[in-house]
């Protein structure tokens, strides 16, 4: 059988066709996100065996794993599964509505604008970024900021009846770079608790995360990535030129508009949940449709790819220069710098901008 062919099921007048590539690739990233979440709940400086990390789970531990287990490992790995399929379904999103590559909520000002809502949550509401009882005004402050940033940079980069996604980039990083400004002199007014507070979340860090972060982001989640896909349709048909999707006979406006907005709350869902986190968003949508071999952006496979993106990040951020620890955040930067390069270097050669 080739990987091009159709695979099909029927049960009655209902039928599901898919390519065994992208069913392959859907498989291959559910056991790596699953292998990924059984290692980084037993690995670390007092390492499980994997045996009790199971039996901890199943709620016949013994007492120190049960505590390491529930306390610390279990939920930091659940959320980042949860934002990192936040970040990958968001840059797809991003991605294909502008049909441009560095549509990136962490590089056009989107996460910028959710990290600055939330930071002032944390300064003015007098609040803790690790959740201590107090964390639901961050994402409030996170969804808030998020969506005045995507709105205004819409608006700005709508003319003639449409945006392009060169536009939409190059305004949405001139907004990246006045929201970071205004996130430095918030944090320059607050004192000097309130502020250390907010800078390490504004790192990316899944430290400290607990079921609060969870279950906060298990039910965003919920009701946002049904929302999206139930906007596969537009969403491939927005891939195409405007005339061509027009001509097929979707709304055009209303559809970028409502995906946009899915998109932007998914970005907030994520940055509240562990800060601005670079590159997931950029390069899981890229990875996705290399491993699907499909021409357009998939999404389930750029949220999956995405979940274990992170996941991996996080356990390598706590491996890596163990004992000490870094932010999974400086870790994804790191990483996405040079892929960044890569993409503008592309971009030069094709001479579109991406």
């Amino acid at each position: 059988m080739s990987l091009t062919s159709l695979l099909r099921w029927e049960a009655g007048p209902i039928g599901v066709s898919v390519r065994p590539r992208v069913a392959v690739a859907v498989l291959a990233l559910v056991v790596t996100g699953f292998a990924g979440l059984i290692a980084s709940v037993s690995l670390g400086t007092y390492a499980i065996p994997v045996g009790d990390v199971l039996g901890a789970v199943l709620g016949f531990g013994d007492g120190a794993a049960d505590l390491i287990v529930h306390e610390l490992r279990l939920p930091r790995a659940l959320t980042a599964l949860l934002v990192g399929a936040a970040f990958g379904l968001a840059g797809a999103v991003y991605q294909a509505v502008t049909r441009n590559s560095l549509a990136s909520p962490d590089l056009i000002g989107i996460a910028a604008g959710s990290g600055a809502g939330a930071v002032a949550a944390i300064l003015i509401g007098g609040v803790t970024s690790a959740g201590a009882g107090t964390f639901g005004a961050v994402p409030f402050g996170a969804l808030a900021g998020a969506l005045l940033t995507s709105a205004a940079i819409y608006l700005l980069a709508y003319r003639d009846g449409t945006i392009t996604g060169y536009r939409f980039v190059l305004v949405g990083l001139a907004a990246n770079g006045a929201l970071i400004a205004l996130t430095r002199w918030l944090l320059a007014r607050a004192d000097i608790d309130q502020a250390s507070r907010a800078m390490v979340w504004l790192t990316g860090s899944l430290n400290g995360r607990g079921y609060e972060h969870v279950q906060w982001s298990g039910i965003a989640l919920a009701v946002l990535m049904p929302l999206t896909l139930a906007l596969a349709r537009p969403y491939q048909l927005l891939q195409y030129d405007d005339d061509t999707a027009r001509s097929l006979g979707i709304p055009l406006k209303h559809s970028r508009i409502a995906l946009l907005v899915l998109a932007t709350c998914l970005t907030a869902l994520a940055t509240s949940a562990a800060g601005p986190i670079a590159f997931i968003a950029l390069g899981a949508p890229q990875i996705a449709r290399r491993l699907a071999g499909t021409a357009g952006i998939p999404l389930m496979i750029s949220a999956l790819t995405g979940a274990v993106l992170l996941v991996l990040a996080d356990l390598a951020a706590r491996l890596v220069l163990a004992p000490t620890e870094l932010p999974v955040g400086v870790l994804t930067g790191a990483v996405g710098a040079p892929y960044l390069l890569l993409l503008l270097a592309r971009a030069n050669r094709a001479g579109k901008g991406g």
